[in-house]
């Protein structure tokens, strides 16, 4: 009996293919469970501590800034979705509309805001919002939920009424 016949199998009885397959799958299956590294959540490094984000809205269209401002100052708080992940509340703690200027030059040549006069200006709002919320502080930054949370991440704000995007121009850690 040889040990390799001319179809490629092992004494005639397994291929030489189909051992080097479950090999592999065996390798893998080990190196899985036996040898899992280091790595895992980032989420899992580090104590939480109470973090606030500014975040900046930008172009927000809406017929009643009102009913926005009224919404958050009932609920104080509201969904945050972070690179499409939902991590779950967060607190509201200050809301500053922001009005829409734009540059007008003056005839001296310096340069003055003035209030934007176009009609659908007035439907067009910036927002500068606060939000404060439980992180976990890693070598490499704050983490909510599973996501790191950095200046100019972008953000999804939720609630009852509203679904929009903005971005984190600051992030301060509060002791």
């Amino acid at each position: 009996m040889k040990f390799i016949d001319t179809k490629g199998r092992l004494f005639n009885t397994i291929s030489i293919l189909d051992l080097g397959a479950a090999l592999v799958i065996l390798l893998v299956i080990v190196g899985i469970f036996i040898f899992p590294g280091t790595s895992g959540s980032v989420a899992q490094v580090g104590g939480t501590k109470p973090i606030q984000m500014e975040v900046l809205v930008q172009g927000l269209r809406l017929e009643n800034p009102d009913i926005l401002r009224k919404e958050w100052e009932e609920n104080k708080t509201t969904k945050l979705i972070i690179r499409n992940q939902p991590h779950g509340q967060v607190d509201v703690e200050s809301v500053k509309f922001l009005p829409n200027t734009i540059a007008v030059p003056q005839p001296d040549g310096t340069v003055t805001a003035k209030p934007d006069p176009r009609p659908e200006a007035k439907f067009q709002t910036d927002w500068l919002i606060t939000l404060a919320g439980e992180a976990k502080i890693t070598d490499n930054g704050a983490v909510l939920g599973n996501n790191k949370v950095k200046i100019g991440t972008t953000v999804e704000l939720e609630g009852f009424s509203y679904n929009f995007r903005g971005s984190i121009i600051n992030i301060n850690l509060p002791e």
